[in-house]
């Protein structure tokens, strides 16, 4: 049988591929995108940053080992006190004040992303909650792989953003959910596997919405 996590990318494959075409995406790497639906993504991704972390604490709760818990509490504190740190000063390379960013109302594609992630954490089995989170870490991962593959964008904030991504670190966390996805899922059932893979695909349109919101722009 194949593993899980391939079951699951051959599944969204078409909807990871979309999100590597995006214009949003594509101007990240050319260093095309104007600067304005950039601050989109800024504005919208430091509010999705607190209820990812929420998933976090979640998975420390529900982790079956201390070695797992240990990691999961460690990402948590690293998105807490360093991460959304590093957001904000981001932010204001684009002139974004940290007040500004605590003001931002969620738009509809974010509160409907997180909500669906800390309702999956909060009411699913660990490996749900693995299942749904998997796409954003992972995704991002391929997405700074495919990107840094590339030129360096002129801009620099862009070419840092696909820095970090592509980064080592950023790798290697990616690899690690991954992996850890395929222990907790163990040998499930074909209904649960399904389910799983359902998650994974659910999730990864939510992360192609979220170009599209920052590319368009959203309202209530």
């Amino acid at each position: 049988m194949t593993r899980l996590s391939d079951d699951m990318l051959a599944a969204a494959r078409p909807i990871w591929e979309a999100q590597l075409h995006h214009p949003f995406v594509r101007g990240i790497g050319d260093g095309s995108l104007p600067p304005e639906r950039f601050e989109r993504w800024v504005r919208q991704d430091y509010l999705y940053l607190k209820e990812f972390a929420r998933v976090f604490a979640w998975a420390t709760a529900k982790a079956d080992r201390l070695a797992s818990m240990s990691w999961y509490a460690a990402v948590l504190d690293l998105t807490l006190n360093t991460e959304m740190a590093l957001h904000r000063e981001y932010a204001a390379r684009f002139g974004i004040t940290e007040d500004e960013l605590e003001a931002e109302e969620m738009w509809p594609t974010t509160r409907a992303y997180t909500d669906f992630l800390v309702r999956t954490a909060a009411d699913g089995d660990m490996v749900e909650l693995l299942a749904a989170l998997l796409p954003c870490a992972w995704g991002y991962a391929w997405l700074g792989a495919q990107l840094a593959e590339l030129e360096r964008p002129a801009d620099q904030r862009y070419a840092d953003w696909i820095e970090q991504y592509a980064s080592a670190e950023f790798q290697d966390a990616a690899r690690w959910l991954r992996d850890e996805t395929e222990r907790v899922a163990g040998f499930v059932s074909d209904a649960k596997r399904d389910r799983l893979v359902e998650l994974f695909v659910l999730s990864s349109r939510y992360e192609h919405k979220f170009w599209e919101m920052c590319w368009t722009g959203e309202s209530w």
